[in-house]
């Protein structure tokens, strides 16, 4: 994807209703896509998703003004609100389709993100490995109509309360200087 002066970046956490909620309040962040990437079948729907049997992961395709907000910078949040230490793997969501991944669209997009994950390991704040999947950015297929702004339009729904809204939280007091200014 190519629009004048804007960056892509594709990145799988989970469940892309906690994503694409924290970085659709990122200043610089000018839209976020839920859908599927890195599977092998074509129009892959939500159903067959969940599965597991299509090696989709839940993604977000986040379209950025690097002038507002860097590629690193997204991925400073990425690490901030989920678990990059456990396989196929996000609290209670197991499965290939909720796998940590970063799918990049560029040599520049992979050498940041190497650049990120060797600084965190050094850092040693987890107790395990980071296991997040870099690949090359491949066919991104969006999620149904009504997975977009699941968050926003489902605040009192149960997954939403219980782990959406943590995240969202965490992201707002932590990144707080990165917020839109409404």
């Amino acid at each position: 994807m190519s629009e004048k002066g804007l960056e892509t970046a594709t990145l799988g956490g989970g469940c892309f209703w906690c994503l694409e909620a924290v970085y659709l309040e990122l200043r610089g962040v000018q839209r976020v896509d839920s859908g599927y990437a890195g599977g092998h079948v074509q129009a892959p729907t939500y159903q067959q998703v969940c599965t597991g049997a299509t090696g989709h992961a839940e993604v977000v395709r986040v379209v950025f003004s690097p002038d507002e907000i860097s590629f690193r910078e997204l991925l400073e949040v990425f690490f901030t609100i989920h678990d990059p230490t456990t396989l196929n793997r996000q609290g209670a969501d197991v499965g290939t389709q909720y796998r940590s991944a970063i799918f990049h669209h560029s040599p520049e997009q992979e050498a940041v993100a190497r650049e990120v994950i060797a600084e965190l390991e050094d850092q040693g704040l987890w107790r395990s490995p980071i296991v997040t999947e870099l690949v090359p950015a491949g066919r991104f297929f969006p999620a149904e109509a009504y997975h977009r702004n699941y968050f926003a339009r489902n605040p009192g729904q149960g997954y939403c309360r219980a782990v959406v809204a943590p995240k969202v939280a965490k992201a707002r007091a932590k990144f707080f200087d990165k917020l839109k200014r409404t």
